[in-house]
């Protein structure tokens, strides 16, 4: 009896034990959880609270340290979003709870609404820091040197948004209700998104100014280029959609009438039906008549005929084949031959010195469009047709009128900077160095490239016929 009373008393002590054990436990385990004060709303411009992830911190439904807070997104998919090249993974930030350890938690949601909850966010509810920070998710850039008449490619597909997509939290289209493909636009800033790099060009309606917004501009308008790559805009009023009864199909055939290249011509006018004669006078919305369409159209490197004119029996609804001729452009190596040093005659009975250089140019260095910048070359005499000879007599005497500047900085021993400036070696030798090549050949001329002292005061080219 005696024995099964300290065997009672043993498991009794034992459970008390355990009981006081677990409910020192569970005290410990609610004074581990913080609490989170009330919810602010954050009042500063919206546009200042875009933020981005740092990758140091997941997100949670509630601020992370208080009890029930459960995980929206690890701390590893945190780091994924701070280096995305997509503006959908920024944030905004738009409230914030405080816990009684003095932690801030922001509110906070990605620009696409995938991701939506509290973050922390450091000690101080006037700056982010911790798992997030301040992000500019665009990029300001310089305005193109054409501000005025550019045109929507369709409106009913190239809309304008109230901000670059994803770069403000709920940017949205806006609407163009009221625009008419021949409204022109003027352009007033451009940006890109600092992410995925892609330039959007803001503008404004000439007829509405009530219709303005941002629209991708592609590479953006470049007035030195051929052929313009404008996203959703165009220089041009665009073409309706083409039908039998407003159209006329270009085929181009080179001289084996193999099909090279195809292009629609379509009317501006709307009474026009198929089988109708396509008068001189017609015209599309570019202002061209189908024979300056023809020829503003054809497939690259090849031309036609200067004096084309389409057949008066061209009708609305036909095919019209036109016979092309191939061409080529020319390239020419703008080659150092001589090189002259900046010499100092010496004093006293001394040896001349001469100016050293780093990296300096030797003879036989092929100079870039990043080495010289050239004016007054008119680069269209280097095309001509494929496999004839060249006009090298012509070429020759554009190349040596044309003047070549250099555009790098060199500098000596003690950091003083020089220059190079180049005047062609040899007046007449061109075409007789050149004598054998056809169109679409590398050419040669040769200069001589004369240090002088002072920095470089042009910048590089784009000269793509500077081989």
């Amino acid at each position: 009896m005696q024995s099964s009373l300290k065997k009672s008393l043993y498991l009794g002590l034992a459970a008390l034990s355990f009981a006081g054990v677990a409910a020192v436990s569970t005290t410990a385990s609610a004074k581990s959880y913080a609490t989170a004060g009330a919810y602010s709303t954050l009042k500063t411009d919206a546009t200042k609270r875009n933020v981005e992830a740092t990758g140091t911190n997941a997100l949670y439904t509630k601020p992370g340290t208080v009890k029930g807070a459960k995980v929206v997104a690890s701390k590893a998919t945190m780091a994924k979003l701070a280096s995305s090249k997509k503006s959908a993974d920024y944030f905004r930030a738009y409230g914030v709870k405080t816990t009684n350890r003095g932690s801030v938690y922001y509110r906070v949601v990605t620009m696409d609404g995938k991701y939506r909850g509290y973050v922390y966010g450091g000690k101080s509810d006037t700056a982010f820091a911790g798992g997030i920070k301040s992000a500019t998710t665009t990029t300001t850039q310089t305005n193109p040197t054409k501000l005025q008449n550019y045109y929507l490619k369709d409106v009913s597909k190239n809309t304008l948004w109230t901000a670059p997509k994803n770069t403000q939290y709920k940017a949205s289209k806006v609407s163009l209700y009221g625009a008419s493909k021949t409204d022109p636009f003027k352009v007033d800033s451009a940006a890109t998104k600092t992410r995925e790099g892609s330039l959007y060009y803001h503008v404004t309606d000439v007829n509405d100014s009530s219709i303005s917004g941002w629209i991708y501009a592609g590479k953006g308008y470049s007035a030195t280029a051929t052929t313009q790559d404008l996203g959703g805009l165009s220089l041009t009023v665009s073409d309706a959609a083409a039908t039998n009864d407003n159209s006329v199909k270009v085929v181009y055939r080179d001289a084996n009438k193999k099909q090279v290249g195809t292009a629609t011509w379509i009317t501006s006018l709307t009474s026009t039906k198929s089988g109708d004669a396509v008068k001189t006078t017609d015209q599309n919305a570019a202002n061209q008549s189908l024979s300056a369409f023809v020829v503003a159209a054809k497939p690259a490197n090849f031309k036609v005929a200067a004096d084309y004119a389409a057949p008066a029996t061209t009708q609305y609804g036909s095919t019209l084949y036109v016979d092309v001729t191939e061409t080529a452009t020319s390239k020419i190596n703008l080659n150092v031959d001589t090189v002259v040093p900046i010499t100092t005659e010496g004093t006293d009975g001394a040896a001349a010195t001469t100016t050293d250089v780093q990296n300096p140019l030797t003879k036989g260095t092929k100079l870039t469009s990043a080495d010289v910048t050239v004016s007054g070359f008119d680069a269209s005499v280097l095309d001509g047709t494929k496999g004839s000879a060249v006009a090298a007599d012509g070429i020759g005497t554009a190349i040596e009128g044309a003047k070549l500047a250099g555009t790098k900085t060199y500098y000596d021993a003690t950091g003083a900077p020089y220059h190079y400036e180049f005047s062609i070696t040899k007046a007449g030798v061109f075409a007789t160095d050149n004598r054998a090549a056809t169109y679409g050949d590398t050419m040669n001329a040769y200069y001589t490239a004369t240090l002088k002292s002072g920095a470089a005061s042009t910048t590089s080219s784009s000269d793509n016929w500077i081989a």
